[in-house]
């Protein structure tokens, strides 16, 4: 499987070229066909890998080619494939091809649907170089990929300007985030000689580097992934790029671009175990980044901007397992998030596809009969979410929120908070959107179930959703953690310490109280189905803390008047001015020298004799003694 494993990211972009260069000429159904295929074979090539793995091997190093050689500094095109990229190869491709699955039913309508699949592609091979890379130069190839791919899908309908407007925000807001991706990766390479995974992190314990210069490496990283997992500063994006089409969202949102981040910090744990001011940070900006997201979801009415600042709270858990040392929590979240964050955006997609693009759940209500199989596969996504035990969400969601405890009981606390908050907003969607009466504009003979080809996947991801946490069973129900066990040889994960077997049921219990009381809450206050306008501290959650107004007035409205300033002023006044101004002086000094060319030998003998004269005067001046 060694020499194979290049075809795993190049039936992606396989399929990106063929779509991408016969877009105008390719027939529907065998664009999609291409599109879905690639991923699939991906898929089934990265099954093989996951299985023919050595478990008690730290992996292999495959190197294609020598990509840059300047002196002693050599960076090959080389993959690292070892239990960390394998699980999240497995993710990417696995729901990937349901996504794709699913669009074909989805997109069918639209005149860019070529275009679309093609974007697809290069999005799923971006993500898969980003995973796969051997080292930091490789991933930032993906990394940059990605962001690409991610401005082309969400504006993908290019002709509403608001919707190219969240494809360029999205795109700034990452290129800051890489500019510290971009610093942390030289630094690395300053000090160390290598960006190589084997041989950096086989050393760089020994290599007595201060720790000081450690953190701030560290710190450098973690602005990349704050762009790319939306953390807070740089987290407004991605409420925004709900523009591009519903399975877009759920790409981004679920398994891939956003839990970049998540992935680099994983593999770069070596480096976060010896930054301990950078990982308090990174656990810091988690727990915040969890909390502010979920109040603001609280408060929302369209249907994919709750999903999207929910997916904004769960990155933050996950960093907030990062930040307390527990890798294998945050990776074992991201897996369970794919799972059930898919399957909520699919399903709201799909709800969207039957209303005729409508997406404000106070035009919703009742579909639960309409739309059976979207609305169990949705519940059990909620559940997920939720933290319900049985379901997947709960045993990660446990996980780190003990991990938390035991690095410091604030975050524990803080951590529930968040925990009750997601509760009461997935319910209060789903109570809203699913049951009561339905309160939208279409007649309901017209609502009706979406076609096999967009609830097969749901179902496949409503069935992991379900299995999917139970391959990390805490030690308290006397099972082996095999996701822990299977990623023991790449991750030095957290060990809980002094957690009493006790304080761990409690937490767990307090947790599953405080989550069952806020559904019900949901409950309560959705039954009449009835949203009332909202005034004060809602208002004001309810437009996002007015983050959005705050960038604009201190950032974005400041710097367009100094571009105005630089534009007006210092371009076309001063360097236009003394380009210019060269120009008119040079042109008015060559009309005086041409009027010299009067075609008068007399003249131009006359000149001759004075020119003679001045040489001979400046020679005896120079010279005299000659």
């Amino acid at each position: 499987m060694k020499e194979f494993i290049y075809l795993i990211p190049l039936f992606p972009l396989l399929g990106f070229l063929i779509n991408g260069l016969f877009w105008k000429s390719m027939p529907k159904k065998l664009a999609g066909g291409i599109g879905t295929v690639a991923i699939l074979a991906s898929f089934i090539l990265a099954l093989v890998n996951y299985f023919q793995l050595d478990p008690n091997s730290s992996g292999y190093t495959f190197t294609l080619f020598e990509f840059i050689t300047a002196g002693n500094l050599q960076i090959p095109f080389s993959f690292k494939i070892d239990q960390l990229s394998s699980l999240f190869l497995l993710i990417i491709t696995g729901i990937g091809t349901l996504i794709h699955l699913y669009s074909i039913g989805y997109m069918s309508e639209d005149k860019g649907y070529t275009k679309y699949f093609a974007y697809l592609n290069f999005f799923v091979f971006s993500m898969l170089l980003l995973v796969m890379g051997g080292n930091y130069a490789i991933m930032f190839i993906g990394w940059e990929g990605v962001g690409l791919a991610s401005y082309l899908l969400i504006g993908f309908w290019f002709e509403n300007k608001s919707f190219t407007n969240a494809g360029k925000k999205a795109f700034i807001m990452n290129r800051i985030g890489d500019l510290g991706f971009l610093v942390g990766m030289l630094l690395v390479l300053y000090h160390f000689g290598t960006i190589e995974y084997e041989q950096l992190f086989a050393t760089m314990p020994q290599q007595g580097v201060p720790t000081s210069t450690m953190n701030f490496i560290a710190f450098a990283f973690f602005i990349g992934a704050m762009g790319k997992s939306a953390q807070i500063p740089l987290y407004t994006w991605l409420p925004d790029a709900m523009a591009g089409p519903t399975p877009v969202s759920a790409l981004i949102h679920a398994a891939t671009m956003v839990t970049a981040g998540i992935y680099m910090i994983a593999r770069s744990s070596v480096l976060y175990n010896i930054a301990p001011y950078a990982q308090d940070f990174v656990a810091i900006i988690g727990i915040a980044t969890a909390l502010v997201a979920a109040s603001i979801a609280l408060k929302q009415n369209d249907i994919k901007k709750i999903l999207a600042y929910s997916t904004v709270s769960q990155l933050g858990y996950m960093f907030l397992a990062l930040g307390v040392g527990s890798y294998v929590g945050g990776v074992f979240h991201v897996m369970t998030h794919a799972f059930f964050k898919a399957l909520l955006f699919l399903g709201a997609g799909a709800v969207i596809h039957n209303l005729s693009g409508e997406q404000d759940i106070r035009n919703m209500g009742a579909l639960a009969k309409k739309m059976p199989i979207t609305h169990i596969t949705f519940l059990i996504a909620c559940l997920a979410i939720a933290g319900i035990p049985g379901f997947s969400g709960f045993f990660s969601k446990d996980q780190i929120l003990v991990a938390a405890y035991a690095k410091n009981p604030i975050y524990f606390y803080l951590g529930l908070l968040g925990a009750a908050m997601t509760a009461f907003y997935m319910f209060r969607l789903y109570f809203l959107t699913f049951s009561g009466k339905y309160r939208g504009n279409l007649k309901e003979s017209e609502i009706h179930e979406s076609p096999k080809v967009m609830t097969i996947p749901l179902i496949v991801l409503a069935v992991l959703s379900v299995i999917g946490g139970y391959i990390g069973l805490p030690h308290l129900f006397g099972a082996d953690h095999k996701l822990a066990n299977f990623l023991q040889p790449v991750v030095e994960d957290f060990q809980i310490g002094d957690v009493a077997a006790s304080t761990e049921w409690f937490l767990m219990g307090l947790s599953v109280i405080v989550v069952l009381i806020m559904i019900f809450l949901a409950k309560s206050q959705t039954k009449t189905g009835i949203i009332k306008e909202e005034k004060g501290f809602g208002k004001f959650l309810q437009e996002a803390w007015y983050v959005d107004e705050v960038y604009q007035a201190i950032i974005v409205s400041p710097l367009k008047e100094l571009s105005q300033f630089f534009s007006q002023v210092m371009d076309k006044n001063i360097i236009d001015g003394v380009v210019n101004g060269f120009g008119k002086m040079v042109q008015a000094g060559s009309n005086r020298l041409r009027l010299l060319q009067n075609g008068q030998v007399g003249f131009y003998f006359f000149v001759f004799v004075i020119g003679i004269f001045v040489l001979l005067v400046l020679g005896l001046w120079y010279f005299p003694t000659i």
